[in-house]
This record gives structure tokens, C-alpha cells and sequence, in this order.
């Protein structure tokens, strides 16, 4: 039976909490913090480094925004993170966790304090439940080291289906604070829907451990109980649109939540994912890839629309649909492999095959494919049949951002990257507008992205003296996917990069929604300080 009481678990005995409390009400601040270490080393509570070299290979994410911090952790069970949590909670001393670094948003960025680093919080086993088809995970693991460890669990039976970009350097604890997605379209591309169960440590050193179903907000709000006193943690309720969407924390207008979603998507902002209980799919065994070019982008949005219609909207039975849009040939490795002379841009589909065979479902699918209204050349539809033909696909996709990247170095500049996604209907309009938008202003780009859920990446590359207005183009867009009925983030968050956004998306009332959830937990705003809101003035 379900609740909105929860029951925190002590992680330190109450002695050594009291004694933490107890060193914490005589120092306060930053000024406290050598102090506090020493006092965590000796009692062989944790190791807070102060050596500003060793800090300083922690302090950038990959949004590349400026960072400061006083000091590093890195712990490597439970118990130690709680010390170093309720140390910097009672000292009053910001701390910022860091996982993967993968993130664009800074939301690992730290502001001051100290950096928790989740490096070496890998060591308890990752546990594949075959007859559950559910597997238990650290939060410290990288992502595709327990994607492939689930495999060997289990003779490749099962699978975790998520597969967002960034898998290889990106942290299992990370992907579940941000709800990080894949190329699958649909709700099952993303982390949320397979998330079945999560341990939280939250910001004073306690521990909750939540099953999916369990803890429930009643009349908006949760229950906390620890150490025999009561406290309320109200959930966001703002209107957030049902789409593809990471901006902001998860929110339910009429305050009923699963307390699982609440931490799923909400940045670290609430607590520090340690662990969580993931539900698998079955491995489908071969997989159909096709890759076809199209005249312009208005044929794509064609065959997308024909595509939705055939498929009665139930994209699930793709594992990818991208689309590769303006200007991606300019800037793809191996381009004249996959695109025709007349070509412009290009789709890519991925098919589970679950039933009948490869050569079955390719006839299936090229016939589908052909069927379209759109300009198809039947004869360019490229079937990725071995690992030769994925490798260079794969290897063509990975170019653009990289090739991009490299272009801006070389202007002394930086890529502005856009994560929009808007209603399938609103689609068309919004794609005509930023393209028209981007090209009026004279300013080099490139689009791609996940079709499936209208969701795309402006990739703007501008000139030095075109860098005030490459800014002031991304704010046009943004506002443009919101006036659509859309978001700003799609997949990438919020962090501290997009705080405006947010404001802007969702109004004040959402972000003292915000704050007054983050408020119920960390009255101090101290944990991940400025990611999503700033603390209230």
C-alpha cells in the first residue's frame, strides 16, 4: 500500500552524527572547511582534498562554463558520502556533485565548496535479476560498462535499452538525475520509464530507499520522518506539455507523484542518486538499419507525418529514427556514402527484428519506405547489413558535432547548441521559422537530431563578430519552440546554463514552486546550488 510518509534511514551511527553536528556548530562556513576535513581524515570518515591541482581536473563539465571549488571528494561507499553530506550540510558549505561530466548544462559545474565526485563509487556489484528482468546498479558505474555487464549477466537475453550519446563516459547516477534518452522515440527512450526502484542520499546524510509505487504525495506534498520529527516536501505542480521533455524537475498539477519521478530529471537538486533497480527488455537479436536521402527537409517532415499515420503514432516499434538536416552534409565524414548529388538531408531508421527474419523485414520495411508520398529514390535506401556498414554510419554520425567543434576552434568561438523539441503538429512551423531565422542573419549552422519526437539540434557556428547574435538567435528559437506549445530541453536539462529558460518557459510561480521542494529538503540551497533555480533571495 502506497504512502506519502517516508521513513529516512540513518547511514551513520548516531554518534558519529552527533559528533559531526557537534564540530560543525563551532566552525560554520568556508572558513571551516580545513578544519573539517582534518577532522573527517582523522576519524576515518572521509578525505576532503584541499590540493587546488588535484581539484582543478574536477571544476569543468562538458558545458565548459567557468568553475571554483575549495575542495574534492571522493567517496566510495555510502557511509562516506553521508559524512562529507552532513558535514558540509551542518558547516553550512556548498557541495556540488560530479559524475560523469558528460552534461552541457553545468549542472556539474561547481560555484564555490566542495565537488563530490562519484569516480570511485563503483565498487558495490551490479546484480542482473533474469526472472525479474530487472538488474541493480551503483550510481558510480559507467553507463555502457553496466548496458554490457547486464548482457554477460545474463547470455544477452536481456538488455537496458537507453542509449544516449554520451553512454560511454556518462554515469548511471548522472542519466537517472538527468532522465537522460537515447535514439529510441517515445517514452521509452528515455531513463524514467525503466527506472523501477532508487536509493537517494538526501542533502543532511540521510538515506531513502523508494520502490516505484510506494511513496506517493498526498494533497501535494510528502512526509519526511527522521529521527522522530517531521518535515513536508511539496512537489512542483506547474502544467509541464506531454512531449519529449527535461526542463525542469518532474511536476503534477494535481499533487499526486511518485517520488521516484520526482528524483528522476531533477538534477541532484533534491538528493544524490546512490542506486537504483532498472527494468530490461528482451534482446530482440538482429537489428534492421537504413539510412535514405531526401530532396529538402519539407519531404522529411512529409515522410515523418506519413510514417506517424502508418504506424498509428506507436513509434515503439523503432529503436531510431534521426534525421540528418541543414547543412549536415557540409559537415559529415563520409557524406557521399549515404547521400545522392541532389540530396540534402537524410533519414536513419532502426528496426528491432523479433520476428521472422533480416531479409523479411528489410522487404518489409523498403517497401513502407517506398510507399511514401516523399521524393524516396528506392535505389539510394542504404540496408546497414554487417558491423563494416554500422562502424562507418556510426562513425559519420559522430563527425558532425566533432567536425563542429573543431570549425568554432578555429574561429575562436564556440558552438551554441539548441535542445528544443515542440508538438508533432507544430513541427513543420517551428523548423520554417529557425531555418528562415538562421539563414536571414548570415550565421553558419547545422541541424540533426531525433525526429521521431520532434526534437532537434540547431547547431549554431558563429563567426567572432557573430557571437551577440548567435545568442540572441537562440533565445528567438527558444521562445518561438515555447510559443508552440514546446520546451527548451528535450534531453540535455536545465543545469545552471539554462536557468533564464526555465523562467521564461514556466513563469515565477514554477520556480517558487521549485524552490520551496528544494527548500523542504536543503533550506540552504547547498546541494548543487544553481542548477535549475537560484536560491531565494
Amino acid at each position: 500500500m502506497s504512502s506519502n510518509r517516508i521513513i529516512l534511514e540513518e547511514v551513520l551511527d548516531r554518534e558519529v552524527c552527533l559528533t559531526i553536528d557537534h564540530v560543525c556548530r563551532g566552525s560554520k562556513g568556508m572558513g571551516s572547511l580545513p578544519g573539517l576535513a582534518s577532522f573527517l581524515h582523522e576519524h576515518g570518515l572521509a578525505t576532503i582534498e584541499l590540493d587546488k591541482d588535484i581539484i582543478e581536473g574536477y571544476i569543468v563539465d562538458g558545458s565548459n562554463l567557468p568553475g571554483f571549488a575549495h575542495g574534492l571528494a571522493r567517496p566510495r561507499t555510502i557511509a562516506e558520502c553521508a559524512a562529507v553530506f552532513r558535514a558540509c550540510f551542518m558547516a553550512g558549505i556548498p557541495f556540488t556533485l560530479s559524475a560523469g561530466r558528460s552534461n552541457l548544462t553545468g549542472s556539474a559545474t561547481p560555484q564555490g565548496g566542495v565537488i563530490v565526485s562519484l569516480d570511485h563509487f563503483n565498487h558495490a556489484p551490479v546484480r542482473t535479476d533474469i526472472e525479474a528482468r530487472r538488474v541493480w546498479c551503483p550510481a558510480g558505474i559507467i553507463l555502457e560498462d553496466m548496458r554490457n555487464l547486464v548482457k554477460e549477466q545474463n547470455n544477452g537475453r536481456l538488455i537496458f535499452p537507453v542509449d544516449p550519446t554520451s553512454r560511454s563516459d556518462a554515469m548511471v547516477g548522472g542519466a537517472v538525475s538527468c532522465n537522460a534518452s537515447g535514439f529510441t522515440p517515445g517514452e521509452t527512450g528515455a531513463m524514467r520509464h525503466w527506472v523501477s526502484g532508487i536509493e537517494v542520499l538526501m542533502p543532511d546524510g540521510h538515506l531513502i530507499r523508494a520502490e516505484r509505487g510506494q511513496y506517493w504525495s498526498k494533497n501535494g506534498v510528502f512526509v519526511l520522518v527522521r529521527d522522530a520529527r517531521e518535515s513536508l516536501l511539496p512537489v512542483p505542480r506547474y502544467a509541464r506539455p506531454l512531449i519529449k521533455n527535461a526542463s525542469g524537475p518532474f511536476s503534477s498539477p494535481d499533487g499526486i507523484m511518485d517520488f521516484v519521478d520526482l528524483i528522476i530529471g531533477s538534477e541532484g537538486i533534491f538528493g544524490m542518486v546512490t542506486g537504483c533497480t532498472l527494468a530490461l527488455k528482451e534482446h530482440p537479436g538482429e537489428y534492421l538499419d537504413l539510412f535514405f536521402p531526401l530532396p529538402d527537409e519539407g519531404d522529411a517532415i512529409d515522410f515523418l507525418a506519413y510514417l506517424r499515420n502508418r504506424l498509428e503514432s506507436d513509434f515503439s516499434v523503432l529503436t531510431a529514427c534521426e534525421y540528418f538536416g541543414s547543412n549536415c552534409r557540409k559537415y559529415m565524414n563520409h557524406e557521399q556514402k549515404f547521400f545522392s548529388t541532389e540530396s540534402r538531408v537524410g533519414i536513419y531508421l532502426q528496426i528491432p527484428i523479433r520476428e521472422g527474419s533480416l531479409d523479411e523485414a528489410a522487404g518489409t520495411w523498403l517497401e513502407i519506405i517506398s510507399g511514401s508520398p516523399c521524393k524516396v529514390d528506392a535505389n539510394r535506401i542504404r540496408v546497414m547489413a554487417n558491423d563494416r556498414d554500422r562502424t562507418l554510419f556510426m562513425d559519420a554520425r559522430h563527425s558532425l558535432p566533432a567536425n563542429a567543434i573543431e570549425i568554432v576552434r578555429q574561429r575562436g568561438t564556440y558552438t551554441i547548441l539548441t535542445d528544443t523539441s515542440v508538438p508533432h503538429e507544430r513541427f513543420r512551423e517551428f523548423l520554417d521559422y529557425t531555418n528562415t531565422l538562421i539563414r536571414s542573419n548570415g550565421v553558419d549552422y547545422l541541424s540533426f537530431g531525433h525526429l521521431g519526437d520532434c526534437h532537434l539540434h540547431f547547431t549554431l557556428l558563429p563567426q567572432r563578430d557573430q557571437l551577440e547574435k548567435a545568442a540572441h538567435l537562440y533565445d528567438l528559437i527558444v521562445d518561438k519552440a515555447s510559443e508552440l506549445g514546446g520546451v527548451y530541453s528535450g534531453e540535455h536539462g536545465t543545469g545552471k546554463r539554462k536557468q533564464g529558460d526555465f523562467l521564461k518557459r514556466y513563469g515565477t510561480g514554477a520556480v517558487e514552486e521549485v524552490q520551496a521542494a528544494k527548500a523542504g529538503v536543503d533550506p540552504l540551497f547547498l546541494l548543487n546550488r544553481g542548477n535549475v533555480v537560484e536560491s531565494p533571495a
